[in-house]
């Protein structure tokens, strides 16, 4: 049965206040926890009386003149939802570093990998366009990407970047993809291409010694001429692929392509055969080969742009590179 009576009240208030008191006086000392045994505990209240009694004494005292220091309230601890805040004593001791980061570390078995110092190209440039570098073709073919820069990706089939060497002297720029491009992702693979690599074979190269790209990338519906925002979209990709191979002549396959590269609206006829410059490249201009199909007595006169064209590189009829 509790005793719950006014005696037992204050007996037990005044007990937990001694208890409460000899805490603080315990942290004081820089202790923070209680040890009492048993037989301390039935010490402890059997002396309760005089606790009290000598509680009693001081309490006229207490109430007359505040203590010298107030008393600090008991700590408590913290709420299942508030988290410690943190102690720092000493310099912080690293936590643990995860095997990835730690293989990278000075101190974990494996040098540190050296700084790499940023790019100075803007964001979005193309390769080479910054500080005269030299891209590869890799890099400028990953730099054009699934490319969205213009109406003509939404009816291609295939992007049509180029092939060859990339370090040929000699680079053949036709106009854009046709219908056997687009569908095979290869420049001149339909009887053009046919009449261009035999070209290629007069010359004295093999189809593999020289680079073959178009003005555009992406096949023109109904293989109508680029529009010029098409071609403000695609020109410097071939421009970066020039940077690139670095070639000695580029020739310029057809009106539409001489014409584009040179920003020349001079009729084919005329600007054929005539030795001209793109970006800083000898630039021979002649016919396009499905043109020669078209008009077989033309041929003659595409022969002699070529053998300008081996004059310059030093090249005889039907020897190989």
């Amino acid at each position: 049965m509790i005793d719950d009576t006014p005696e037992a009240s204050q007996d037990l208030s005044a007990l937990l206040d001694d208890v409460r008191r000899h805490l603080l006086w315990q942290e004081e000392a820089a202790g923070r926890v209680l040890m009492i045994d048993a037989k301390a505990a039935l010490e402890l209240q059997r002396s309760a009386p005089s606790l009290r009694a000598r509680f009693a004494r001081t309490q006229g005292a207490a109430d007359a003149a505040p203590p010298a220091r107030p008393e600090a309230p008991l700590p408590r601890p913290p709420l299942a939802s508030q988290a410690p805040e943190p102690r720092s004593i000493g310099p912080e001791r690293p936590g643990p570093v995860a095997p990835a980061v730690a293989a990278g570390l000075p101190g974990h078995g494996v040098a540190a990998p050296a700084r790499v110092p940023p790019t100075s190209r803007p964001a979005g440039a193309l390769p080479g366009a910054a500080n005269g570098e030299r891209p590869t073709l890799d890099e400028i073919r990953r730099e054009l990407g699934d490319c969205q820069r213009c109406k003509l990706c939404s009816t291609r089939k295939n992007l049509v970047f180029g092939s060859g060497n990339p370090r040929a002297e000699l680079v053949f720029v036709g106009e854009g993809p046709g219908e056997h491009e687009d569908l095979q992702g290869v420049p001149f693979v339909g009887a053009a291409g046919d009449l261009l690599t035999k070209m290629i074979g007069a010359m004295g190269y093999r189809r593999d010694d020289v680079y073959i790209c178009n003005v555009v990338k992406c096949r023109p519906p109904g293989n109508r001429n680029p529009e010029p925002e098409e071609v403000a979209a695609c020109e410097p990709f071939l421009r970066a692929q020039l940077v690139a191979i670095q070639p000695k002549v580029v020739v310029a396959l057809g009106k539409f392509a001489a014409q584009t590269l040179l920003r020349d609206s001079t009729p084919i006829t005329r600007l054929r055969g005539n030795w001209r410059t793109y970006e800083g490249i000898q630039l021979m201009p002649t016919f396009h080969p499905a043109y020669l199909l078209r008009s077989p007595a033309e041929k003659r006169k595409a022969w002699e742009d070529l053998q300008a064209v081996m004059k310059v590189l030093g090249k005889q009829p039907g020897s190989r590179a």
